[in-house]
């Protein structure tokens, strides 16, 4: 198991970053703090929950595909 340094001054989605994660916790300054994570969370992809004390992936935008384009041939004159 591994740990994540969640930092509170930095809002995620409805929750926290998660600004590092390590295989062993040091200390840090307060107001950030260490949290026991699964070992496929990474940095800046995850954030932490603070209602449900849980890390959460972020959701990736479904990627926007433009139909209905349309076709144009010929060239342009600068």
């Amino acid at each position: 198991m591994k740990e994540a340094l969640i930092s509170p001054q930095e809002p995620r989605e409805t929750g926290y970053r998660v600004a590092q994660v390590e295989q062993q916790e040091f200390e840090v300054a307060p107001p950030l703090f260490w949290f026991d994570c699964t070992d496929d969370v990474v940095a800046d992809h995850f954030w932490y929950d603070p209602v449900d004390q849980t890390i959460k992936p972020i959701p990736v935008p479904e990627p926007i595909i433009a139909l209905d384009q349309p076709n144009t041939t010929g060239s342009q004159t600068l």
